[in-house]
């Protein structure tokens, strides 16, 4: 049997070769023996596999005695809403991601939606798959649907309350047709702004690609509509709008790094005692922030899984990574796409600000290369043979995710992917941002590989 859709934080293959029903089944049959809960969540995304795969879940759940609450087509942060919230023994989402239409996955959760990754519990429910031993229930579960979408709306609303506060913005939205535009359909009457929709329907055929605004490629829609209506603010997600981007009212995009700085500074000023988690791979502007107001700033390892269990053992308010996944405490530790552009476009009309006014002197402070992708051969060999090229005396070495050097004016990360090899490098400075460029050539230069 191929089991290799488990990787190290969820479940992702090809339809149907790495995943198909059959697997979907026993994952639910397994799901049951390893957890042994009673009530568990199931919901799925837009894509087209999505359906057959989510009642062959629910197959399995079922006949092993676990009770279904379906809430139906979602994102994933409504599975980790509702688990929390109706106070369930677990939640999985059917989800494909960024991949190609041709893949999905899943994503699986416990109680109060603390994730279920391979160090917690997946590798050995994919053993149990291997093994087919399955609990053996007397009963069968029931089967029924989880209105959700109100309580899930309610929440989503206290984080601009009280909404008279809120100025009369016009806000583009690019769901890429993905599955955040059937939630703006249920907030648009409660708020004063006005949406202008690009590629707002839900289509898993992903008429105009798959949804993934990290994409260069992908932003010139959300772009050409922020140019020519004179909107205030963008706002594009991926497919289960887990992650969300912002674009300023001229068009540019604002890499996340600058975005996790401001959510920071916006709990901070609120609560300055505080505690901020971020991720290793750009780390200046947040801790600067956070000091400066006299809050923590708490550092973990890049991934969903690393964030969560961070957050609860600190007990931060916020939590954010680079690459636009955005953790909030009063929403179960989880990661969401629909709170960052609410508090976003709440500070905007508190303070009379474009998001450039916000976040321009930040990005002149901490110039920074976004991350670059290389596909190369030997990935573990290549990051020690740039540790041993540039570790010196005043470097300060962090090994928490992949390698950091810091230095006095800049400093830069280099990790592997954990499922390709893959190297990833992040580099920033100190307001320089010549030294910046300089440093992140004499880096690739070194790294070589194809660029992806």
């Amino acid at each position: 049997m191929d089991l290799s859709c488990f990787k190290a934080y969820d479940i992702r293959g090809r339809i149907p070769d790495q995943l198909n029903p059959d697997l979907a089944r026993d994952l639910g049959k397994a799901y049951a023996t390893w957890l042994k809960p009673t009530n568990v969540v199931v919901g799925h995304d837009i894509r087209l596999t999505s359906h057959a795969l989510t009642e062959a879940l629910i197959e399995g759940l079922r006949s092993s005695g676990v009770n279904v609450h379906h809430i139906g087509e979602c994102g994933t942060e409504e599975i980790y809403f509702a688990t929390d919230h109706f106070e369930m023994d677990g939640g999985i989402m059917v989800k494909g991601s960024n991949n190609h239409k041709d893949y999905n996955g899943m994503k699986l959760v416990k109680a109060e939606s603390k994730p279920i990754s391979g160090d917690t519990g997946l590798f050995a429910i994919r053993d149990l798959i291997r093994s087919q031993n399955f609990l053996q229930s007397s009963g069968t579960g029931s089967r029924q649907s989880l209105d959700h979408r109100q309580a899930y709306r309610d929440r989503l609303l206290r984080y601009v309350d009280p909404i008279g506060s809120l100025k009369p913005l016009k806000i583009v939205v690019n769901p890429g047709n993905g599955g955040a535009g059937a939630v703006i359909d249920q907030l648009e009457s409660h708020l004063p702004f006005e949406f202008i929709k690009v590629h707002f329907d839900a289509n898993g055929n992903f008429p105009n690609g798959v949804p993934n605004p990290m994409l260069i490629e992908n932003r010139a829609p959300t772009v050409d509509a922020i140019i020519s209506t004179g909107a205030d603010l963008g706002v594009a997600w991926d497919g289960d709008f887990d992650r969300c981007f912002f674009f300023d009212h001229t068009g540019r995009f604002i890499e996340g790094y600058y975005m996790v700085g401001l959510l920071a500074q916006a709990f901070i000023e609120t609560d300055p005692d505080c505690t901020i988690v971020h991720d290793p791979r750009l780390t200046w502007n947040t801790v600067d922030i956070a000091q400066g107001k006299g809050a923590r700033a708490v550092m973990s390892k890049t991934g969903h899984a690393f964030m969560k269990e961070t957050m609860r053992s600190q007990d931060a308010v916020y939590g954010g990574e680079m690459s636009a996944h955005h953790y909030f405490r009063d929403f179960a530790y989880c990661d969401s796409g629909m709170v960052p552009w609410l508090l976003i476009a709440r500070l905007m009309s508190e303070q009379s600000q474009t998001l450039a006014d916000l976040v321009d002197a930040r990005m002149n402070a901490f110039p920074a290369s976004g991350e670059i992708n290389r596909r190369v051969e030997d990935p573990e060999g290549l990051i020690q043979l740039i540790e041993n090229q540039f570790k010196t005396g005043e470097a300060v070495m962090d090994r928490t995710d992949g390698l950091s050097l810091d230095f006095s004016d800049w400093r830069f990360n280099l990790r592997m992917s954990n499922t390709e090899p893959v190297i990833r490098l992040n580099v920033e400075s100190r307001g320089l941002p010549d030294l910046m460029k300089e440093k992140t050539s004499q880096l690739l230069a070194l790294i070589g590989g194809e660029a992806i």
